[in-house]
């Protein structure tokens, strides 16, 4: 079984792709509602909630465990890969994708929570990749709210994106880097309302890296058919409704 972390519902968009990718495996997946959003937690506080949630799901017999939280992999990826010796994937804004397609050398837009752009890993990721100083960075906590009272294409969410992209020349720009899991399933709007910008995220790349994570180490499940169940902040879901509805989503 693996377990999949995320402080809402923003994970089950990586948890979609992961089961596409690895459709043996059964998943359990956490969503720490209590605390959603962690945009304004501090880096205490989020320790404490991630490494609560892994050792949950470890002791419930998690073979391997994804953070599809950008904020949680900034704030303790390392620490809990010092503190524990189980596989830890953990997804991260998919900078260098944008860059590996960035054959025009336009600017590029990094989009997260205001954690994760002011984390050291964060600022590591682009200095290592950005040396013609192309990238702007641009918070985006309201989509995570958004996202959680599932507000995909209200007037309310389209007027919150108008307003903050309105802060840069979207013409000078072809790749926005969706750097929270949440915010995938605002894709399909931006693409409609702002065509010059091209979305990219980690999902892909992250459910590529924990495959060959588990091939490497012989735990790959090839015979099952996969299964999920849902936590939310420590308590089996019983009515899974919700979290299949937004699973179910297309973006």
């Amino acid at each position: 079984m693996i377990g999949v972390f995320d402080s809402g519902i923003g994970g089950l968009t990586l948890l979609k792709e992961m089961m596409h990718t690895l459709p043996h495996e059964n998943f359990l997946y956490f969503a720490d509602t209590e605390n959603v959003p962690y945009s304004y937690k501090t880096t205490d506080q989020i320790k404490e909630y991630v490494e609560k949630a892994v050792v949950f799901l470890r002791n419930e017999g998690c073979k391997a465990i994804v953070l599809a939280c950008n904020t949680a992999t900034n704030v303790t990826i390392e620490f809990l890969r010092e503190k524990y010796d189980f596989p830890i994937i953990a997804i991260q804004p998919a900078v260098k994708v944008a860059f590996d397609n960035n054959t025009e050398n336009k600017r590029i837009l990094a989009c997260a929570t205001p954690v994760t752009l002011k984390a050291d890993r964060f600022e590591h990721l682009i200095n290592s990749l950005d040396i013609n100083h192309l990238v702007d960075r641009l918070p985006l906590p309201g989509l995570v709210e958004f996202a959680e009272n599932e507000q995909f294409e209200s007037p309310e969410v389209l007027e919150y994106l108008k307003k903050e992209f309105s802060k840069f020349d979207l013409e000078n720009y072809k790749y926005v880097v969706l750097g929270c899991t949440h915010f995938t399933y605002f894709e399909k709007l931006i693409q409609d309302n702002f065509p010059t910008l091209h979305p990219v995220d980690g999902n892909e790349g992250t459910s590529r890296h924990l495959k060959n994570t588990l091939a490497g180490l012989n735990l790959l499940n090839l015979n099952d058919n996969g299964t999920v169940r849902f936590i939310e902040s420590g308590k089996y879901v019983t009515d899974e409704t919700r979290f299949w509805r937004y699973l179910n989503r297309q973006y």
